[in-house]
């Protein structure tokens, strides 16, 4: 059995918002400032944070993540689903039909978005050259095992390879939680035979 290790990126709740999205939330000809740098390259935390309401609760200052995209998406834990009231599905960034709705505010306008939260997949980005490394494609699954007091295995982790990205585990709060872990962790890659 082959093993690599992986730094962990821990994900709390955030969204990614459209351009027209934005302007109706901050007003119009508004544009995503800098916050902080991730570690993704080109991705990058927004000063910008809104609210968002389901129909049991809501949380403040979810910030947002930048660049914009085509369309606007919500990623919350299953924790935050009970929260809010609402059963986002698990589900891969981007693969929104039939996802949760959820009301998004901001400081010069509301939203509405039809489908859109979801409970991220946990995933790895990596290289095609890493991918090759491992002897992975994109979207094939791999299992990585943790290390400490709370040691588990996680399975079904989506491998997604792209030339821009940069080498790293995303999980979300619970899941990170249910491990001990925290962001930058190692943890170990468990190839499927």
């Amino acid at each position: 059995m082959s093993t690599f290790t992986v730094p962990v990126g821990i994900s709390s709740r955030h969204l990614h918002v459209s351009q027209a999205d934005l302007e109706t939330l901050f007003g119009k000809g508004a544009t995503l400032t800098v916050k902080k740098d991730l570690s993704q390259k080109g991705q990058y935390a927004a000063e910008q944070t809104v609210v968002i309401s389901g129909p049991k609760g809501s949380f403040s200052k979810v910030r947002i993540l930048g660049p914009c995209r085509k369309r606007t998406q919500v990623e919350v834990s299953r924790t935050d689903c009970f929260a809010l009231g609402i059963d986002a599905p698990v589900r891969d960034s981007g693969d929104l039909e039939g996802s949760a709705t959820l009301k998004i505010q901001g400081p010069a306008g509301e939203i509405e978005i039809p489908a859109g939260a979801i409970v991220a997949k946990r995933h790895i980005h990596m290289t095609p050259e890493e991918a090759a490394q491992l002897g992975v494609k994109d979207r094939d699954t791999v299992m990585v095992k943790t290390a400490g007091d709370r040691a588990l295995v996680f399975d079904e982790v989506l491998a997604r390879v792209d030339p821009t990205f940069t080498w790293e585990m995303h999980i979300d709060t619970d899941e990170a939680n249910a491990a001990s872990l925290k962001n930058g962790d190692l943890v170990t890659i468990i190839l499927k035979d």
